[in-house]
């Protein structure tokens, strides 16, 4: 256990109106379905991390746009006192080329559209279906 909080990445990407989210192998959240992401290397830029990750964990190649958002991610261990905090910063990117296969830390991977994020059927981390929905929202008004 470490006494700072991990900095990490999330990659949320909108193609066609869908949304790429990959099921998690690992904890935190291992079998929930979220956003391609990981830590953030020494040195490594977050933009760079994103697309860095995103590709590992998808096959997927994009160009990292903004920061959509932050998280706070607090594990608590089994007693209930925190084991692990991660702070998770949402980059949104456009997509360039390449359809999802599932590598490095992820189960599946695919696309989802908003109906299927808001079911309620697809078990997914916290806050998956609003980032989607502003990343959504930055897609159809860019340029």
């Amino acid at each position: 256990m470490s006494s700072l909080p991990v900095p990490a990445v999330i990659a949320v990407v909108i193609h066609e109106e869908r949304t790429l989210l990959v099921r998690r192998a690992n904890p935190p959240d291992a079998g929930l379905w979220g956003f391609p992401g990981g830590k953030i290397e020494f040195g490594e830029t977050v933009r760079a991390a994103a697309t860095r990750e995103l590709l590992e964990e998808t096959g997927v190649h994009a160009e990292a746009q903004d920061v959509i958002t932050t998280l706070d991610i607090l594990v608590p261990d089994t007693s209930g006192a925190l084991h692990q905090h991660y702070i998770l910063i949402a980059v949104r990117c456009r997509w360039i080329s390449g359809e999802p296969v599932a590598g490095d830390d992820a189960l599946e991977a695919g696309w989802f559209s908003m109906t299927e994020l808001e079911s309620g059927k697809l078990a997914m981390s916290a806050d998956v279906d609003a980032i989607a929905q502003r990343a959504q929202a930055l897609a159809s008004n860019a340029p």
